[in-house]
Order: structure tokens, then C-alpha cells, then sequence
């Protein structure tokens, strides 16, 4: 089974090793067809920690690092 590959923003980098990615997903409204955005905040692991608030990131699932870290920093997107 492949594993998720998401993309997201940073919206913190104080802790060491990690970053924490809000990741923002749309749907449409079952029942008054419109279209809804809700996001959901990510704790994912950065070994370099080069990666910095506002940059776009994409993160990858991987096996539990730590309490909260079930995902990794694969790349940084322009």
C-alpha cells in the first residue's frame, strides 16, 4: 500500500526536528452543494531543520517517531 503524500503550509518551527504543517482540504457540501475548505494541523519530522515558517511543504506518512509524529518532510516547494 502506497503511502499519503500531503501538502501543506508551516506554521511552526520552535521545536527541534519537527514542523508543524497545516494542511487544507476541500470537499462539497452533501447537501447545499457548496464548497468547504477545512484544515487539519500535522506534526511531521525534519532531520535538517532548514525548513522555515511560510514555505510549502510536502509531507509523506512514515512509521511513529514520537507521540504525535506520523509524518516526514519529503520535499520543499517553491
Amino acid at each position: 500500500m502506497p503511502k499519503r503524500i500531503l501538502q501543506g503550509v508551516v506554521v511552526s518551527d520552535k521545536q527541534a526536528k519537527t514542523v508543524i504543517v497545516r494542511v487544507e482540504r476541500t470537499f462539497l457540501h452533501p447537501l447545499l452543494r457548496k464548497t468547504v475548505r477545512r484544515t487539519k494541523k500535522y506534526h511531521a519530522h525534519d532531520e535538517s531543520g532548514a525548513i522555515k515558517v511560510g514555505e510549502r511543504v510536502q509531507i509523506q506518512e512514515c512509521s511513529p517517531k514520537s507521540k504525535l509524529k506520523r509524518w516526514e518532510v519529503v520535499s520543499e516547494q517553491a
